[in-house]
């Protein structure tokens, strides 16, 4: 399994190279968001976003995973992916939805009142709500690259994370490096954010899952070989 800085590498590399798709797929997928955050109402816009957003990204996870099968990079493969992505990807933004909701909820409920015991539960309930952000760091491309149900996905994302959990929360501090920086300015996020993001993290795990396969080929081999042994 290769390091996290050669997966970053290649992803850069990748994004180089294929600057266009990544701005292209990024640029309509994000043109939602724009009436979205202008035209309505603030309690609705989360629903919205995993109603909307979340398969359209899940669309761009979807043309670059195409293209690292061999296929050409074409932007229709969007809405392709959005479509057949519609329900795991709503699911999906239901959770992180949920998630966003409670960290806020907790700063506003805790963190407005005084006194060390406060602070110290709206700083484990911050906790808990980051390391439950970080072990879904793999479902959506578990959905993409194994064909799981989104169910399935989110607990084999648990999994994976409790069996790399060095590579995982470093992958995820990664991602959030250098994405993070996108979303303040409107441009960089509109134009780059969510092509960048599937780039890195299908390479981020794509190296685990290649990873697991081997160690289950491994397997077989030694448990065939010990069989004719018998």
């Amino acid at each position: 399994m290769r390091k996290l800085n050669a997966v970053l590498k290649v992803a850069g590399a990748e994004v180089f190279r294929e600057i266009v798709p990544v701005a292209l797929t990024s640029i309509i997928s994000s043109l939602v968001l724009i009436p979205m955050i202008l035209m309505v109402p603030i309690p609705f816009v989360p629903i919205l976003i995993a109603l909307l957003y979340m398969p359209l990204l899940y669309g761009v996870m979807y043309v670059f995973q195409q293209k690292a099968e061999g296929k050409p990079s074409q932007v229709r493969l969007l809405f392709t992916g959005a479509v057949k992505g519609f329900f795991p990807a709503f699911v999906f933004g239901l959770l992180i939805v949920s998630l966003l909701f409670i960290l806020w909820s907790t700063w506003w409920y805790y963190g407005s009142k005084g006194g060390m015991f406060y602070m110290s539960i709206a700083v484990f309930q911050t906790y808990f709500v980051l390391m439950a952000l970080v072990s879904q760091f793999y479902t959506l491309q578990l959905v993409l690259q194994k064909g799981m149900g989104i169910f399935r996905a989110m607990a084999e994302s648990v999994k994976l994370f409790f069996r790399f959990p060095g590579y995982t929360i470093g992958a995820f501090f990664q991602m959030v490096c250098f994405t993070f920086p996108l979303m303040l300015t409107v441009v960089g996020f509109i134009a780059l954010f969510s092509g960048i993001l599937g780039v890195y993290q299908y390479k981020a795990v794509h190296n685990v899952l290649s990873r697991e396969e081997e160690a289950e080929v491994d397997e077989a081999g030694m448990l065939l070989t010990n069989g004719e042994a018998r």
